[in-house]
């Protein structure tokens, strides 16, 4: 059953009315011949469960929920599509390696390669696209896979470290959702995971991909994780699509990357300055530090979700050489654990934060802002505080992406 046959004739609550909820509204309206469609942004006591027959789930709110009459954008989406579907998830790396992979494929790939997904593009938006010839690249984050039941054909599951535990609680819960990528998957697709990755069961074909030391691609992004993103997409492309490799190498090394992902912002005084504000774990600052030559202030801290912080605490300890501006919540939380250290300042924001740089840094030296912690309870989301930090860096004329 198609999911236009699926909502014929039924009544369907969507609830959360952000960009995903409109675009199943649209959706909605445009091929579905549904009795009813309404929109609900109330609390989960407050549904009226029994007066529709289906209730599209926004995949920020949270909950488990296997009532049957429960669905998402996303699982509808591979309901229909999924033989034609790549998903990407992990818990960093995932909108590098999703742009990556989709601007190799749309260049080399014989049909239509579209982009959807996590990336800020609502799946069902191309859902007429998708009855051609063609193929989704198609971001996915834990949210949107929490509750699917149902696997993309072909899987990459780049990574996994601590995240969300605000939302999902404990480390187990946060990786089964992210597991789901590959749950449901059947024989003949292909699972393609980083090393790092916990094992997991599957029907798929599974290629391993471990780290390396080596740099295998001239790059125009900085940083040995996206040497591994590039493996990933390499790995993909021949092996899953029969790509020439050679081809696909020269499409992978004129990718320029995204903004707030490692991105050179520009030069002032002769400081280099960074936006990574995309990094919300430790090991996102860890990686940005080691793929910046001439770092030397790392601006950290953000909102506290109660994840570890040994990895980048040791980190601090052994590189004496960078100087931790240690801002908000989590910035004076590491603080304190790395055992208040000579290389570490506490400062109360990124303001605070660009004053001292102004006096300290000297030229030929970098500056990244790489927080290591989430944006929310003081910026809307990661891209607002890297513009943020732009516009402090070089003025309000500073144009951003």
């Amino acid at each position: 059953m198609s999911i236009v046959e699926k909502f014929a004739s039924k009544s369907v609550l969507i609830w959360g009315y952000g960009v995903e909820g409109k675009s199943s509204e649209r959706f909605l309206k445009q091929f579905c011949n549904a009795s009813k469609i309404d929109v609900f942004e109330g609390k989960r006591e407050e549904l009226p469960l029994d007066d529709y027959d289906y209730i599209i789930k926004s995949p920020g709110i949270p909950g488990d929920y296997p009532e049957e009459k429960f669905t998402s954008q996303t699982e509808l989406f591979l309901e229909e599509y999924r033989d034609k579907v790549v998903g990407i998830t992990g818990t960093k790396g995932k909108s590098t390696t999703t742009s990556m992979l989709f601007n190799v494929l749309n260049n080399l790939l014989d049909k239509k390669v579209i982009l959807v997904g996590n990336i800020g593009i609502p799946c069902l938006d191309y859902f007429e696209e998708m009855k051609e010839d063609a193929v989704a690249v198609m971001e996915m984050s834990c949210h949107q896979l929490n509750t699917v039941k149902v696997s993309p054909h072909i899987a990459i599951f780049l990574n996994l470290y601590e995240e969300h535990l605000d939302y999902y609680k404990t480390f187990d819960k946060y990786a089964n959702a992210k597991m789901n990528i590959t749950k449901y998957q059947v024989p003949g697709d292909r699972v393609f995971a980083g090393s790092d990755v916990p094992y997991f069961q599957t029907r798929a074909l599974e290629a391993r991909i471990a780290p390396f030391e080596e740099k295998k691609f001239n790059l125009q992004i900085l940083g040995q994780h996206n040497q591994w993103n590039a493996e990933f997409v390499r790995m993909v492309c021949v092996r899953a699509f029969k790509l020439d490799e050679d081809y696909v190498i020269e499409e992978i090394e004129k990718f320029k990357g995204l903004p707030h992902r490692l991105q050179f912002i520009g030069k002032k005084d002769g400081i280099d300055y960074y936006d990574d504000s995309i990094s919300t774990i430790p090991m996102a600052c860890i990686n940005a530090c080691k793929s910046i030559p001439n770092i030397k202030i790392a601006i950290i801290g953000g909102m506290d979700r109660g994840i570890g912080y040994e990895e980048l605490v040791d980190f601090i300890k052994k590189e004496r050489d960078i100087f931790f501006l240690c801002a908000y919540a989590t910035g004076k939380r590491i603080y304190e654990e790395a055992g208040r250290p000579f290389n570490c300042v506490v400062v109360e924001d990124i303001d605070e934060a660009i004053n001292v740089v102004n006096k300290f840094a000297e030229e030929g030296e970098a500056v990244v802002l790489s927080p290591a912690a989430a944006s929310y309870g003081y910026f809307k989301n990661f891209a607002e505080r890297g513009d943020y930090f732009k516009k402090q860096v070089f003025g309000e004329d500073y144009v951003t992406e």
